[in-house]
């Protein structure tokens, strides 16, 4: 069975070349190559490689480059503009590029979206359109998620790392699983499935972080088909450290 991480963000240095928008608490780079060394480490086969919002912004040139360069390592998804009126031309042209599976939204408080912004029903129309699933980040924010989700019951969605706040350093918060009961709402819309990425992070414990699998048994409510899982791609470990190949997926984000 082939092991898919369902989330790696890969990156060049700060450069003027390609600056980053801001400036994570992360390795100074990982590049392409250093990731698929990383995977080839572990036994991951491949990875869906999500363009990093905090560093590029709406900007997925460096993940085409990687992907044209292992273009059977990684599957691409990248984020795209509510604000941008063309967005649905975007989204057409991304669906012609090779190696692409999926585009992403923001829905934190941060991001300060209404679900019934016009600009996320253009989004979510066009991947509709495309055939595209929409990996969504509402950490924090899921009831507002859950709103955007029931108002596109046609678009599926793939809710980022859990729809749970994760810190970015270590310890873990003193309630991680405050928000679970939500998360479990939100696992019984047909049109979602849980992204169980970055699940470590939430641990006080090293591996196998025994200390977060007493909330686990809730996910039954859909099952493992509902899930797709992954590495914590750079909060509270190196991004370079994927830890997929102990879940052994069964659904990819595309599923």
């Amino acid at each position: 069975m082939a092991i898919i991480d369902s989330q790696v963000h890969v990156y060049e240095a700060n450069t003027p070349k390609r600056p980053w928008h801001s400036v994570p608490n992360w390795p100074a780079h990982v590049t392409g190559d250093e990731m698929v060394a990383a995977m080839d480490a572990v036994g991951v086969d491949g990875a869906i490689f999500i363009s990093a919002f905090s560093m590029y912004r709406y900007d997925a040139s460096y993940a085409v480059e990687v992907q044209r360069a292992h273009p059977g390592r990684f599957a691409l998804v990248k984020p795209v503009d509510p604000d941008d009126e063309a967005v649905a031309d975007v989204i057409a042209d991304w669906k012609k590029t090779p190696g692409t599976v999926g585009i992403r939204i923001m829905m934190t408080k941060e991001a300060g979206r209404d679900p019934s912004d016009p600009g996320l029903d253009r989004i979510l129309r066009a991947a509709v359109r495309h055939d595209f699933p929409v990996n969504m980040l509402c950490w924090g924010n899921v009831a507002a998620g859950a709103t955007l989700i029931d108002r596109h019951p046609d678009t599926r969605f793939i809710i980022d790392h859990l729809a749970i706040m994760q810190p970015r350093t270590p310890p873990a918060p003193p309630e991680p699983w405050a928000d679970l009961p939500k998360v479990l709402e939100l696992a019984r819309r047909p049109n979602a499935v849980i992204k169980v990425s970055g699940a470590c992070t939430l641990s006080r414990a090293p591996y196998p972080f025994p200390d977060i699998w007493d909330p686990s048994p809730g996910y039954s409510t859909r099952g493992v088909s509902s899930a797709a899982c992954g590495g914590p791609t750079g909060r509270a470990r190196s991004p370079s450290s994927t830890t997929s190949r102990r879940w052994s997926p069964s659904a990819g984000p595309t599923a």
